[in-house]
C-alpha cells in the first residue's frame, strides 16, 4: 500500500477510537470541537515557548541533515547506496511530525493540524520542484493562509480553525487556476513558435 494510504487508514483508526474512548470514560465528556478545530484564545505562553522549541529543533535538524533527508524523503534505495541511515532519517522525521500534531491539537485542532501539513506544500508544490524554495513557499502560504483566515474569522465572528481551513482551499483553488493558466500561456506560446518554425 501506498504510505499516504496507510497514514489516511490509521489517521481515521485513531480518530474514530480517541472519540470512543473519550465518550466510553466516565465522568465530564470534554468538547470535541475544540480537538478537531481548536481553539486559538486559549493559547498560553507554555504553548508558545513549546512551539518556539519545537521550530528552533525542526530548523536545527533540517539544516543538520536536509541533504539526507532530501536522499531518504525521494529515493531510500539510493540513500542506502550512499550510506546514509535511512532508518534513523525517518524515525527523525515521524518524531518531529508526531510532536508537531500533539503540540499543535490543543491550540489548532486536529483536523487544522492536517490542513497544516497538506495544504500549504501542496500549494507551494504546484510552482517549484525545488525543496528549499518548496519549503519557504510552504512558509509563505501557511502564513498568508492563517492570515486571512483569523482577519475573516474575526470580521464574521467565526471559529478561527474553520475559517483558516477555509482561506486554505481557497488559496488553493486560486493557485491551481493560476497553474492552469500558465500551463495554457505555454502550450499557445509553443504552438505560435511552432508555426514560425
Amino acid at each position: 500500500m501506498r504510505q499516504d494510504s496507510v497514514i489516511g487508514i490509521l489517521w481515521a483508526l485513531g480518530m474514530a477510537l480517541g472519540i470512543i474512548f473519550i465518550y466510553m470514560t466516565p465522568g465530564y465528556a470534554p468538547n470535541l470541537m475544540s480537538f478537531l478545530f481548536g481553539n486559538i484564545l486559549t493559547v498560553g505562553s507554555l504553548d508558545l515557548l513549546l512551539l518556539l522549541g519545537l521550530s528552533i529543533l525542526t530548523i536545527l535538524v533540517f539544516a543538520m541533515f536536509l541533504k539526507p533527508i532530501l536522499y531518504v524523503a525521494f529515493d531510500e534505495e539510493f540513500a542506502k547506496t550512499q550510506r546514509i541511515p535511512v532508518h534513523f532519517i525517518s524515525y527523525l522525521m515521524i518524531a518531529l511530525v508526531a510532536l508537531a500534531i500533539v503540540l499543535n491539537i490543543r491550540v489548532v485542532g486536529i483536523i487544522l493540524v492536517i490542513s497544516f501539513l497538506t495544504i500549504p506544500q501542496t500549494i507551494a508544490n504546484m510552482f517549484t520542484k525545488d525543496f528549499k524554495r518548496m519549503i519557504f513557499g510552504s512558509i509563505g502560504f501557511g502564513l498568508l493562509g492563517s492570515f486571512i483566515g483569523l482577519l475573516v474569522s474575526y470580521k464574521i465572528n467565526a471559529p478561527s480553525g474553520a475559517t483558516i481551513i477555509f482561506s486554505f482551499v481557497i488559496l488553493f483553488v486560486i493557485a491551481k487556476l493560476v497553474q492552469l493558466s500558465m500551463i495554457a500561456i505555454r502550450r499557445k506560446e509553443g504552438i505560435k513558435g511552432e508555426k514560425i518554425g
